[in-house]
């Protein structure tokens, strides 16, 4: 019912919207005479974040058709290399001759990038992936919308996330690196130890997880709180709700976008709201470059889809009541996932000081739990001055971060003698 509230509430200021826009235009236009007078500014300024607010963000475009390596445009192209109803493994492919110009191999270490599966596109990791294109051969996970997923495609759950993971990896092929951001801690670091039981020669050379919540009971954050203190049936009564037609997905039960973008925001509703109020204050003042930095923000972060019921359910049930991975009782299809077994492949943590998602300690966790590996295969990292969204995203990751996970991985590049692959379009 409340995502049939939900699209009607949308639908309903549809009138309003028009209303809107052509206020937009009416008080823009070079042929009003008093286009240029604060009551227009003001009008304008009014009628467009009225807008903003109120329409639908769809998917955003990566936006990555060129990157800059050594003060050097690079192409690249955006290739879909495996996909499932429920994500594709996108590419970004460098160019060969505009690498040999900026003065870089072709090759370069393969690197899985796993998105948060949370809420919020993969896109939300576009600054990540521009700076690993620097150095390496990208590959990111680009999950879909369960909304978008038709019924007979039956379910996903956290272990079909698992085994997509273990699969992109093989797509990718061997000793390739891995990288979870957010969200995909436990289920990555499953798959690993899964992958290195077996003795998989596909299994990474590297993993590195930023601000994961790999045991959530350690400095607990409010959403860690949230998710111990209220029953599980809560979580099934009150945050599960059914997609409405026409979407594809019509009767799916899921967690929905809006509902997770809701509980975000209000978290820190004033500060939004402080935003807000900042961006009406630049438009009326023609403040283009806060304008824009203001809509670059909320373009992304007010674009999101939904979760399927079992996956996220399951999440919470695992990651965050039972504590199932950190305490060795998680079984994958009637394995136990034993992280011990995990002895070569190299593994780097990074957090944030200042994270209020994911507290200090739950990501660097998994370095006591993956007892087998030698110390010269491990790095930890806290960044004194980064929230959760700094860890991966941002000027510090660019300049403090990200140049450690680029030299781990390099090591262990060079430690796994991984076979040359070819890194870039033609």
């Amino acid at each position: 019912m409340l995502y049939s509230l939900h699209e009607l509430a949308y639908h309903s200021a549809t009138p309003f919207r028009i209303g809107a826009q052509m206020a937009r235009q009416f008080w823009s236009s070079p042929f009003n005479p008093a286009a240029d007078t604060a009551l227009a500014r003001t009008a304008w300024a009014s009628a467009e974040l009225f807008e903003s607010v109120t329409r639908r963000y769809g998917k955003p475009a990566w936006g990555l058709e060129t990157v800059t390596i050594a003060d050097r445009d690079v192409r690249t192209t955006e290739q879909v290399v495996w996909s499932s109803p429920w994500c594709r493994l996108v590419r970004f492919a460098r160019h060969v001759g505009d690498l040999k110009r900026a003065g870089k191999p072709a090759a370069a270490p393969a690197v899985l990038i796993v998105a948060p599966l949370s809420g919020h596109y993969a896109t939300l990791l576009r600054g990540t992936v521009e700076a690993f294109l620097q150095d390496h051969d990208v590959y990111v996970t680009d999950w879909v919308n369960a909304r978008q997923v038709p019924m007979l495609e039956g379910r996903f759950d956290f272990f079909d996330y698992v085994d997509h993971i273990r699969t992109m990896l093989g797509v990718i092929g061997p000793r390739a690196h891995v990288v979870g951001v957010c969200q995909p801690g436990p289920p990555v670091l499953a798959a690993c130890a899964l992958m290195a039981e077996d003795g998989d020669p596909n299994r990474p050379a590297s993993m590195t997880f930023m601000g994961s919540p790999i045991d959530a009971r350690l400095s607990p954050t409010v959403t860690n709180q949230l998710a111990e203190e209220k029953p599980f049936t809560w979580f099934e009564s009150n945050m599960i709700h059914t997609v409405p037609w026409p979407y594809p997905g019509f009767g799916r039960r899921v967690y929905p976008g809006f509902v997770q973008l809701y509980s975000f925001m209000s978290m820190n509703e004033e500060r939004h709201v402080d935003a807000h109020h900042e961006y009406f204050q630049h438009l009326v003042n023609g403040d283009g470059d806060g304008v824009e930095k203001h809509e670059q923000f909320y373009d992304e972060y007010l674009s999101v889809l939904d979760l399927t019921e079992e996956f996220y359910l399951q999440t919470i049930d695992i990651v965050f009541q039972q504590h199932l991975l950190p305490r060795g009782l998680l079984e994958h299809r009637g394995r136990t996932v034993d992280l011990t077994k995990i002895a070569d492949i190299g593994l780097m943590t990074v957090e944030g000081a200042k994270d209020d998602i994911s507290g200090v300690g739950q990501t660097q966790a998994a370095h006591g739990l993956c007892s087998g590996l030698p110390d010269d295969r491990r790095m930890l990292y806290v960044h004194p001055e980064v929230g959760h969204y700094g860890v991966f995203n941002g000027r510090r990751f660019r300049d403090d971060i990200y140049p450690r996970v680029r030299d781990f991985i390099a090591r262990n590049e060079a430690i796994c003698a991984v076979p040359e692959r070819p890194a870039a379009a033609a």
